[in-house]
């Protein structure tokens, strides 16, 4: 087991572990690199920072319902529909 990873690696497990939750080792590994390596804290603590922006937008943006096909366009849809039900395309050959 390899418990010293590169800035690569790191990042890599960092961005992972927003979604899930790492292995205890892997944890451990990320934990000990951040110990010494102010990039990848700095890495660290931007994705937070984008995190909690992102969940605060989300709660702060009103729900706006799905925008409705015109009436004319749903027309267009049914006459073409209507009209490929009546004139069914040929088989292939």
């Amino acid at each position: 087991m390899k418990t010293i990873l590169n800035c690569r690696h790191v990042t890599r497990l960092l961005s992972q572990s927003m979604d899930a939750r790492l292995p205890w080792h892997r944890r451990l590994a990320v934990r000990l690199h951040l110990l010494y390596c102010i990039w990848c804290r700095r890495y660290a603590a931007q994705l937070q920072f984008l995190r909690r922006a992102g969940q605060q937008l989300a709660a702060q943006a009103p729900i706006t319902p799905a925008p409705r096909l015109p009436d004319e366009a749903k027309q267009q849809i049914a006459a073409r529909l209507r009209e490929a039900l009546n004139n069914p395309p040929a088989p292939p050959r």
